[in-house]
Order: structure tokens, then sequence, then C-alpha cells
């Protein structure tokens, strides 16, 4: 969601709510009252800002941090309900807001997926935390510390240190040594000339083998034969049997006559 300068203003000048108010202006809100929302999220917006600077350590701007946190208060107020909760809206909210502020960290350190579950992000911020201060690798002892906090193999955990003391990099940038670019070292997905060459080849061998193998069957074989496989659009043996003036059951059997003769003639020479 995109923060006007006229709710930043009603944000500034928001007073705290009362239970009674907060609870009634989450039941405006999830009836489409759209004043009450704007007023719900206005009051709770320093709450937000509170909590986005947690996460300032982890190189993203406030501002996105607090969008992100935006969102997630907006979806606590969809799923609150003010009657079968007995904490504070805030209270609730906050796990929202956090999971969208840790899901949009997450998603800015990498391209790559770091992190799927609340858990595996959970670990990916601590890790980040843990190495902010500068240092190239996560000690055994932190490491084993992490494993054990989060449930996660030791070598999941280091393997994730590795990627986050690390950032994606640009394929057109030059690479450290030498002075070339990563993406010439990516494997070309095209055929090479000599692949080209044969595939072609092989291509027009077919195409002889099969004029060759047309150019024996008797005439109404290979009338049937072109206009019911080899042709883009396929007639019906009854449609086919209204141009030859035969029957629809005659048709069927001299196609299957030729199928079987072309079968006989082609398979040889395919499998040789």
């Amino acid at each position: 969601m995109t923060l006007s300068w006229r709710f930043l203003t009603l944000a500034r000048n928001a007073p705290l709510l009362t239970p009674e108010e907060e609870r009634d202006l989450v039941r405006r809100a999830s009836a489409g009252d759209g004043p009450a929302t704007e007023r719900l999220m206005a009051s709770h917006f320093r709450f937000v800002l509170k909590l986005a600077k947690r996460y300032r350590g982890a190189g993203i701007s406030l501002a996105d941090l607090v969008q992100e946190g935006m969102v997630g208060l907006s979806h606590a107020a969809r799923k609150f309900d003010p009657d079968g909760h007995d904490n504070r809206f805030a209270t609730y909210a906050m796990w929202w807001i956090r999971a969208a502020m840790q899901d949009h960290v997450v998603r800015s350190w990498s391209l790559v997926r770091l992190g799927t579950t609340n858990a595996q992000k959970a670990l990916f911020l601590a890790v980040r935390k843990r190495l902010a201060g500068g240092a190239e690798t996560l000690s055994d002892e932190w490491a084993a510390f992490l494993a054990a906090r989060f449930a996660t193999p030791l070598a999941e955990v280091k393997a994730l240190a590795a990627r986050v003391t690390g950032r994606d990099l640009a394929l057109d940038v030059a690479e450290f040594h030498g002075g070339g670019q990563w993406l010439e070292r990516l494997p070309d997905p095209a055929p090479t000339p000599e692949e080209v060459a044969v595939a072609n080849a092989e291509t027009r061998a077919r195409s002889r083998l099969v004029a060759t193998a047309l150019a024996a069957l008797d005439p109404r074989e290979r009338l049937i034969i072109v206009r019911r496989h080899l042709s883009e659009l396929k007639p019906s043996l009854e449609c086919l049997a209204g141009e030859m003036r035969l029957s629809k059951e005659r048709v069927r059997v001299l196609e299957k006559k030729a199928l079987a003769k072309l079968r006989a003639m082609l398979q040889p020479q395919m499998t040789s």
C-alpha cells in the first residue's frame, strides 16, 4: 500500500485508542467502513514505525519496511476478531507486521529464495544479525547454537551463513580474475553448427524415405495417407469416403492396409 501525505498527517496527529474504540473500529473496518479502516491504520502507524526500526540493520530503507509493515497491519485488521480475542489489536497485529517485514528483508536480500517458512526466515535474520559486525563466517559455536535453537541441521545453518555473506552478482560484470564476464561462462543452450547440420541431414534422409515409401503405395492408399496423416486439415473417414465414392468401412480398411505397408518399409530403415 502507498502511504499518502494525507494519511501520514492523520497518523501523526492520531490519538491513542481506548480498547473500546479500537474494537469498534475493527468491527466497522471489517464491514467495509473506509474512514474506520483509515483511522485504525493511522492510530497504529507509530507502532509499525517502532517495529520497522528494529530491521534497519538489514540494509532495507525504513520507508520500505514501514510500507511492508502497513501491509501486515491491514491483513491483521481483516483477520482480527474483536469478540474472540482478549488481547489488544496491536498485540495481535504485531505478528502480522513482523512477518511482512521479515519476508521483505529475505526477498530483498537475494533473488534466490532463502527461506519459505517463518522459522527459516527467522533463522536467516538471526544469522544476518550475528554477521552484521563484518565477520566473514559464522563460528562453529554460534552455528551449533542456532541449529539447536531453530531445530535445523547444522549443515543447513552453515550453508545459509555462506549465502548471507555473499550477495547476488550480476552476470554482466567483470570477473574478479580475468577480463571476461561471468555471463560468458554460461553454456549456450542453442545447438552447435555441427548439431544443426546433423539434424538437417537426418530430416532430409527421413523425408526421402517417406517419399519412397509413399510412391510404393497404390494411388488410393497414397491419397488416404496424405489426406489423413500428412495434411493440416485431417478429414474424417466419412468425409473422405464421400470424396472417393467409397464406403466408410472401405476407406478404413485401405488406411489400415497402407499404414501396415509403410510400417513394414520404413521400420527397418529407421532402425538401421
